[in-house]
């Protein structure tokens, strides 16, 4: 049963080359805007207001 659940070598290569990929492409972001992007809820709020300029709380309140 544990079989299931462990990860094969390709998925484990995979998942490792998209961290990279994603590390890169956010460096390259946060050069462009000259400063680091928002992590953790910060980031949370700071992508809900990116698609309509409501905070995430404001769109739960309809």
């Amino acid at each position: 049963m544990d079989d299931e659940r462990k990860s094969s070598k390709a998925g484990e290569q995979a998942a490792e080359g998209l961290r990279e990929a994603t590390s890169r492409d956010e460096a390259k972001n946060e050069s462009k805007m000259g400063h680091d992007l928002a992590k953790g809820p910060d980031r949370f709020e700071e992508r809900a207001k990116s698609s309509d300029g409501k905070s995430a709380e404001e769109k739960q309140k309809g």
